[in-house]
């Protein structure tokens, strides 16, 4: 059976003008959490392509999840990270860093936030406490945070200096990590995602590449390690490499799609090694991808992110594309 076509998706309502920094399903809904440099936080009901609820700030917001399907934390390139109630429409301070905050996770089973901030420090906070005791934990980090993740009870973060720390979620309060490793990518680490069975991790590089990495520090499986090239155009012989931005892992399959500078999106079969789908086209780069909760949509930013420097470019926009299990079933070896 061939996959279907591909096609862009269905463009949502009322996209961000300027800069979309991070896209999250709900883990209970179908609800999508979209925030973007122009200081907004929308709130989309994905399915009916319409805006829920909506929020803004003066500061660009770089990185939002879901608490609940009411509550959000929002982070802020002015270091300050918030708690919001889109339908009671009040926000509440959880904590402050010296620099911009690049990555909130919310950990349940913790009931605490965690936030990657540019001063080089993760810190933990109880959102239960009012702010300014509610620091259960900070991490000091070898350089600014540029991607987070969790799965299990591990969290994962990688720094502008390449350094990659694996956190034991059950000691966060101790501030060290469970180990640190030196990424397998030569260049700068764009984004990271752990697998959905939290063996391990993906992440890509400014370079166009992806490594796929295990937490398990055996021979046998080290061994699994690899590295691949992506996102790559060739023109007249000449290659043009372009960023991974977006790593985005389906729930259901463990498959990922990937996104990049070059304007596509890919998806891989991390454990066969293949790309499974290539969906093209979109007008600029891909900054942010998320899967629904049921693996069944996939949502795609197509936002310019400065790989070209200053330039005209299209205006933002935020797809919902149906997948098809083709698309992101692992095939059998043959």
């Amino acid at each position: 059976m061939s996959a279907p076509a591909p096609a862009l998706g269905r463009p949502l309502e009322r996209p961000p003008s300027d800069g979309v920094s991070s896209l999250s399903f709900s883990s209970s809904s179908d609800l999508l959490l979209c925030s973007s440099w122009e200081g907004s936080a929308r709130l989309y009901d994905a399915p009916r392509n319409h805006v829920r609820a909506s929020y803004s700030q003066q500061a660009p917001v770089l990185d939002a999840a879901f608490q609940d399907d009411s509550h959000v934390f929002l982070a802020g390139l002015d270091g300050i990270v918030k708690r919001y109630d889109f339908f009671a429409r009040q926000e509440a301070g959880v904590g402050q860093h010296g620099g911009g905050v690049r990555c909130v996770e919310w950990l349940p089973e913790r009931g605490l936030l965690a936030t990657g901030s540019w001063d080089r420090t993760v810190c933990c906070w109880d959102p239960r406490i009012p702010k300014g005791s509610n620091r259960a934990a900070q991490m000091r980090l070898p350089g600014k945070v540029f991607s987070m993740s969790c799965a299990g009870q591990r969290m994962v973060v990688a720094t502008s200096s390449r350094h990659v720390l694996i956190y034991d979620i059950r000691k966060l309060e101790s501030g060290l990590p469970e180990s640190e490793r030196e990424s397998s990518l030569r260049y700068q680490t764009r984004c990271l995602r752990c697998y959905p069975d939290a063996t391990g991790y993906a992440m890509g590089s400014v370079e166009g590449r992806v490594a796929m990495e295990y937490f398990d520090m055996s021979e046998t499986v080290q061994a699994r390690r690899y590295a691949f090239k992506c996102h790559r155009k060739s023109d007249t012989g000449k290659d043009t490499v372009y960023p991974v931005n977006a790593i985005a892992f389906h729930p259901i399959h463990g498959t990922f799609a990937s996104g990049g500078g070059d304007g596509t999106v890919n998806i891989w079969d991390g454990q066969n090694k293949k790309r499974l789908c290539q969906m093209p086209g979109y007008q600029t780069s891909i900054s942010a991808l998320a899967f629904s909760k049921d693996g069944r949509h996939l949502a795609i930013a197509a936002s310019y992110t400065w790989e070209f420097g200053e330039q005209e470019h299209p205006a933002d926009a935020v797809y919902i594309r149906q997948i098809h299990d083709v698309e992101v079933k692992p095939k059998p070896r043959t």
